[in-house]
Formats: C-alpha cells, structure tokens, sequence
C-alpha cells in the first residue's frame, strides 16, 4: 500500500493497524547527536493516550514505546543520541478488543472508509478500521517528539489548543490556561460548557467535531515555490490526519471578505504590524508566528442507529458498538503538533541543504577567481 511515509529529507513511514500486532514508525534523514531516550518520546504520547475519561476511549493502552534503532550512548553522554541512521520506533497494542466488531464484517459503517477500501484493495481490516482508524496516529506522535527534539536546537516551537468543540467557541486566547483543563483549551470558561456539551452528546450517544488552532515560532526562509510551498505542505500534512476535513491559514476563509487594504499585513523596521498571511508569504516562512487551525470532524461510530449497505449492497441497519471517542479533540491535539513538527524539521532541513550549496559554491567562485 502506497502513501505510507511523509517528508522529503525528514522521511517518516508509519506502519500497523489498530487491532494488529504492534505499530510504529522509521524516521530516515533524522541529524546525529541529538539526545533521545524513550521518554521523550513518551511525554508526547502520554497527551494521545486513549483510557483517560472524558470525550476518550475507554480502551486502555499503555503505548509504551521502544527505540529499536538508531541511537547511541556514546562515553560521557548523559543520553543516548541520534546516530544518523533510520530510527525504528516500535508500540505493541495491548487492550484491543476485536469481537466488538464481529457484527461489522460484512457491513459499511457510514462515515468510515470501510467502503472506500474495499472499493480499492479488495479487501479491508474491519477491526476497529485497521490501518484507517485513528490509532495509527500513535506512530506519527511518537516521530513527531523525535522532530521536536530537533527543532529545539533552531528554536522552533508548536503548541496545539481548543477553539471550538460542538458548537461551543473559546472567545479569548489565554495560553496560560491551556493545561488547566483537559481539552487544552485557551479559555477555561469555553472549556467548562464544552465539557457540559461532551456529557450532552454522550447521553445521546452520539459525538461532535471542533476546531484545534496551532501556532509554531518559526525561522523566515522555510518553504519551497512553486509546488512544496510551506502552506501546501502544512495543510497537506495536516489533511492526511483522518479525522481533519479543512485546514486554513492565518485569516483563512475570513480573507475572502476582506479589501486587500485590510489583509495585507503592514511592514515596520521592527517587523510585520499584523499577521493575516499566518506567517507565510508567497509559500515562504516570514518569520512571524505560523498560525494553523484544523476543523476535525465528529467521530463517525456512534450508538445511533444508522442506514447503510452490506458486501451485496443490502440496505441494512447498523448501530455501532465498540469504544470509541466521542469526540478526536482533545486526543487529535498532539497529533497535529506532531504533524507540523516533521513538516518543519523536513523543510528545515531542505533549508540547510541549500544553504550549504550556496556556501560551497561561493568557495568554490572564490577559489577559482
């Protein structure tokens, strides 16, 4: 199966699927010498770890993760570091449960891709999704931590929160409060009637989608015209995250009804006076704050009862059992930190790689001068 790995420098290929076995990621083109202990890696996971209450999963994995290779503790070192050799991460499932989905087999669930892979393999995992179902983000989360060790040596930082959640808007943007409550959410108050809204739709048994913003500090000169524009890649990656169905940037959709006068962002000797381009200009990184926000839909598996087709194209019934998420925030939050994290340690390095061939062909015309 195609489309299994993301970056260009900063390659990453993903693996496994939700009731198999194990899942994980191989991370090629990773820099040496950057610290890297399973723990690390491990703090990012903790925040995507289903079995925690609220809008989660009652599944309950550890997601315990373990570097298989490319590391090395050299004498001295306090950690073990990036040796520049491909970074095997493994995590073994533990709590999944497949005779939940015994009754699905045969059956499409609406809002699944089980139609649409069947349509092209021919064949499908029914179990809880396979290689579709929201688990597989564990192995993006864990590559992810891997590029945020990276990006902190060049002072780039992503941090993901809350805008909206079924319906209900965050009105302020307080980042103080974000671990205040358990939706990561800029304003407490938002996240106590979001909370009361998940309690709502859970006694319906149905879910709800929301809006998850991310802000990255990141360096002026990212990004590759004409066809690997920074934005492209951004919302590219972020797209390929299965529950995310629009992504925008800077003012995003508002753009549309504004005078040029009003979006374009004036510039000072001391920088930009506003930020609707979201920190990118013509697909190039203007060193202001990127600004990133996600619509996520509602989880599809819900308790209704649902019409549908079977393999002969029957018209059925189905009501979805199984423990699924009411909602992907605040579970899909990391996630898409992690996302952004490996596009821009991908572009990072591509940067890097370009300036080195400038230097090396400045020396090389001064040498030959």
């Amino acid at each position: 199966m195609a489309g299994n790995t993301f970056g260009t420098l900063f390659k990453v290929t993903t693996w496994g699927e939700s009731h198999g076995t194990a899942l994980g990621a191989v991370i090629d083109g990773c820099p040496p010498g950057i610290d890297l202990t399973p723990e690390m890696i491990q703090e990012e996971l903790e925040r995507r770890r289903p079995g925690k209450g609220g809008a989660t999963s009652p599944r309950s994995e550890p997601d315990r993760v373990q570097i298989m290779s490319g590391t090395f503790q050299p004498e001295g070192c306090e950690y073990p570091q990036t040796t520049g050799t491909p970074i095997s991460l493994v995590i073994f499932n533990k709590d999944a449960n497949s005779k939940s989905y015994s009754d699905l087999q045969d059956v499409f669930r609406p809002g699944h891709g089980d139609l649409t892979y069947q349509a092209k393999y021919g064949i499908r995992d029914h179990r809880g999704g396979g290689r579709a179902s929201g688990r597989e983000t564990a192995a993006r989360v864990a590559a992810g931590a891997v590029a945020r060790r990276f990006l902190r040596r060049h002072g780039l930082a992503v941090q993901a929160y809350t805008v909206a959640l079924g319906g209900i808007t965050a009105k302020q943007r307080d980042l103080t409060q974000i671990t205040d409550n358990r939706l990561f959410c800029p304003d407490n108050e938002a996240a106590e009637r979001m909370e009361e809204r998940i309690r709502e739709v859970r006694s319906q048994g149905d879910t709800v989608g929301g809006i998850v913003e991310i802000r990255a500090a990141c360096l002026p000169g990212l990004g590759e015209p004409v066809f690997d524009k920074l934005d492209g890649e951004l919302a590219r990656a972020l797209m390929s995250i299965g529950a995310v169905k629009g992504v925008e940037i800077g003012a995003g959709f508002r753009a549309a009804a504004m005078l040029g006068s009003e979006n374009n962002d004036p510039i000072s000797p001391s920088g930009f006076l506003g930020n609707n381009a979201g920190g990118i200009l013509a697909g190039i990184s203007n060193g202001e704050h990127l600004v990133i926000r996600v619509a996520v839909k509602p989880i599809p598996s819900i308790h209704k009862e649902q019409q549908t087709v079977n393999l002969h194209n029957e018209s059925v019934k189905i009501k979805v059992g199984g423990r699924h998420d009411i909602s992907a925030i605040p579970r899909i939050i990391p996630v898409c930190e992690a996302m952004v994290r490996l596009t821009l340690a991908d572009h990072l390095l591509r940067q890097h790689a370009l300036l080195g061939l400038q230097g090396a062909l400045r020396k090389n015309k001064s040498e030959n001068i």
